[in-house]
């Protein structure tokens, strides 16, 4: 049975210069993201004025092309016609000729490693809130049946972090998945995260930011391991398997046929675990406390002006898909800290971009920008605000710099207010109840979080109704 959305993908896979430009594909909540053999075959222009099609961006070594909140089904369909697959890989020989710099290679990466968990990891977020809230009103006890098996979906995905992280990292550098997964296992094995309530053997680099416990030993080798473990890791299993994936290729050249098929990650695991432990996880954890150290000293700085910055900045970052990098900063200080404060001036940014698209929405007499209008800011409200800045305030270029200096007072406000956030996931509205201590119902961001929020919706809508004039809009059709 034929899509409603077939026109549109196969004009999208011509476009992009047919199947076999196309090394892989995937998609994230509004857009569909190719890596290209040759950019230069693509028709950039054309997609940009197709009906459906939003705007196209280059970022991070990808060609991404915004859709809007129903890209999962025309990522669908355009896999289906153009038989890419499910996160469709090319082969090592189908790799562009061109290297990618090393910022743009680390933002795909990350970009790479997180956008297939979004969706479920936003809703376990969502989940998580709303237990806050049942327990905050009394609805439910923390000890109840109910609220424990709900945690446990909730807080079980970010437990087990790194065995998710280990499939999608697997993914991205071509390393079997399943020998990602049980990389991920061994970091969050009961045994070795028991290793961390003994006592400890060394202090190495005490009183730094480098301390570093030896809980045991690997042939005498100590094996230095954070005091909490490896569990709701992020960095530790990535590194962990871009080293396997280059050990891998290393067995795959040397094992023959004939064996290769349970020796190759026989001994893959054999020399990748141990590395893991031993070498990788400590850099790995020295890595985490340098930026940790960084975030926490911008922060202490001066919050007000971090808050303003990170406003300000936060839907710029989001065009080029840049936003993607401080997501390891968030999840590392929620496993640190047990919260994070460094970039929640952000949530300001997003309310500050639906407000602008109200004030496009009362002000204009064109309906097909109204048309636009509508879905844009339902979307924003829930937190996804791509369709309304590629949709209409960037191409208008005004509103987009009053949402931004919108969302630069509102981020000053809850930086001033040393906001903290407590649980991953849950975007726009849904994500109030995460500024919710579960430990101890602590509800003190809260009204920081709602004035930064309030405060930027009033002056992006007030100053963005004031002076917005229509223009004649132009869109191609099909």
């Amino acid at each position: 049975m034929a899509s409603k959305y077939d026109g549109l993908a196969r004009i999208i896979i011509q476009n992009v210069g047919g199947k076999s430009n196309v090394i892989s594909l995937t998609h994230c909540i509004t857009r569909l993201r190719f890596k290209l053999k040759d950019e230069s075959k693509a028709n950039t222009e054309i997609l940009k004025n197709t009906d459906g099609i939003v705007t196209v961006m280059k970022s991070g070594g990808q060609y991404q092309v915004v859709i809007g909140n129903h890209v999962p089904d025309v990522y669908e369909v355009v896999c289906k016609i153009g038989g890419f697959g499910e996160d469709s890989q090319g082969s090592d020989e189908e790799k562009p000729v061109k290297h990618q710099k090393l910022f743009s290679a680390l933002i795909d990466t990350i970009s790479g490693v997180f956008q297939p968990i979004l969706g479920v990891f936003c809703a376990t977020g969502l989940i998580k809130g709303i237990l806050a809230i049942l327990t905050f009103t009394g609805v439910l006890t923390a000890e109840s049946g109910t609220y424990q098996l709900l945690y446990a979906v909730a807080d079980g995905f970010f437990y087990y972090l790194p065995v998710i992280l280990g499939y999608t990292a697997s993914k991205k550098f071509g390393l079997n998945p399943f020998t990602g997964i049980a990389l991920g296992c061994a970091l969050v094995y009961p045994k070795v995260v028991e290793l961390t309530s003994k006592d400890v053997m060394e202090v190495l680099f005490a009183g730094t930011m480098f301390e570093s416990n030896i809980y045991a030993t690997f042939m005498k080798i100590p094996v230095i391991m954070p005091k909490s473990g490896y569990p709701s890791s992020v960095v530790p299993i990535i590194l962990a398997v871009y080293v396997a994936s280059k050990i891998e290729k290393f067995w795959k050249r040397v094992i023959p046929d004939v064996v290769k098929n349970f020796l190759v990650p026989t001994l893959t695991l054999m020399v990748a675990a141990p590395l893991t432990f031993v070498v990788v996880g400590p850099l790995a954890n020295s890595i985490a406390a340098v930026i940790g150290y960084l975030t926490q000293a911008a922060y202490n700085a001066s919050p007000v002006l971090e808050g303003a910055i990170v406003g300000a900045f936060w839907q710029v970052l989001v065009i080029f898909g840049l936003h993607w990098g401080l997501v390891p900063v968030y999840i590392m200080n929620l496993k640190s800290q047990g919260f994070d404060s460094f970039m929640q001036p952000y949530f300001a940014a997003s309310f500050a971009q639906t407000a602008v698209v109200m004030a496009v929405m009362f002000k204009t007499k064109d309906k097909n920008l109204k048309s636009l209008c509508i879905p844009a800011t339902i979307s924003g409200i829930f937190g996804v605000t791509e369709p309304a800045i590629y949709g209409i305030s960037l191409p208008k270029k005004k509103p987009f710099i009053i949402s931004c200096v919108a969302a630069s007072i509102g981020g000053a406000i809850i930086g001033a207010g040393n906001v903290k956030k407590y649980m991953s996931g849950a975007l726009g509205i849904f994500g109030f109840p995460t500024f919710i201590n579960p430990a101890n119902n602590d509800t003190s961001s809260i009204p920081w979080v709602a004035a930064g929020v309030i405060v930027a919706m009033v002056i992006a809508f007030a100053v963005c109704f004031i002076l917005y004039r229509d223009e004649e809009a132009k869109k191609v059709s099909n």
